[in-house]
């Protein structure tokens, strides 16, 4: 029974992941790769090289983002129909709640922690630190996120009952002070002008991720919702996205 309990979660987690993956490949055709291409230019510009990338070039540019966007989606998809099976019962709340706080926590461990180190590049910056040292902090950092994670949704279950649930949630939070220790001691990655332009791209990479994620959440509990228990069909999935269209 687990085993199917677990494999019925797996294939939520594909189906939410296949639309959440679209969703974000769809968001880099259309949005990241126009940033990248225009700071891309204005590298060139800089550098005193004329660049004018042609139709075709750019059509699959869109291509492959959306390809790669509905991987990522179906990888973390996987990731979060396992991870939601095994770690359904700690999670506070109910429902949606629960994928929403699990969501949260696989940004914040996936991204948001190890960005915190390490912040998005933006296109044509250098590169100051070498691979295997940016992959080695990147690593323990996505490491810190998740042992943080399970901190502080331990905390909260352990003072809800006791303290409320808003006194539970400042508890909760104060993990995330170890965040403050790696970044203070991790070098400056890359060098990267600080212009509008470089923080749009850095807040563009962000809240891609977020939407990513939060997407993620919002289908997997609906066909976890319709599914009761059981696998979901493609006429179920058909059914999701009609009714978003």
């Amino acid at each position: 029974m687990s085993l199917t309990m677990i494999t019925d979660s797996f294939k939520r987690g594909i189906a939410a992941g296949v639309v959440a993956g679209l969703a974000y490949g769809l968001f880099l055709a259309l949005v990241g790769n126009p940033l990248v291409g225009h700071l891309e230019h204005a590298a060139h510009d800089h550098a005193g090289h004329g660049h004018t990338p042609g139709v075709i070039p750019e059509l699959m540019t869109g291509a492959v983002s959306v390809g790669s966007g509905v991987l990522w989606g179906i990888l973390l998809g996987a990731a979060f129909g396992v991870a939601y099976y095994l770690f359904e019962p700690s999670l506070p709340g109910d429902g949606s709640t629960k994928a929403c706080v699990l969501a949260g926590a696989g940004f914040l461990t996936v991204s948001g922690v190890p960005w915190l180190a390490l912040p998005p590049v933006t296109p044509g910056a250098e590169q100051v630190l070498a691979v295997d040292v940016r992959l080695a902090i990147y690593g323990a950092m996505m490491a810190l996120g998740a042992a943080i994670c399970a901190l502080s949704i331990t905390l909260y279950g352990r003072t809800r009952s006791e303290r409320g649930p808003f006194a539970a949630v400042g508890i909760a939070a104060t993990p995330f002070v170890l965040c403050v220790i790696p970044i203070a001691l991790t070098p400056t990655a890359a060098l990267e002008s600080s212009g509008m332009l470089a923080l749009a791209f850095r807040w563009l990479v962000v809240l891609g991720q977020i939407a990513l994620w939060a997407i993620l959440a919002g289908v997997y509990a609906r066909l976890d919702r319709r599914a009761g228990g059981t696998a979901p069909s493609l006429d179920d999935l058909d059914d999701d996205l009609t009714a978003g269209v």
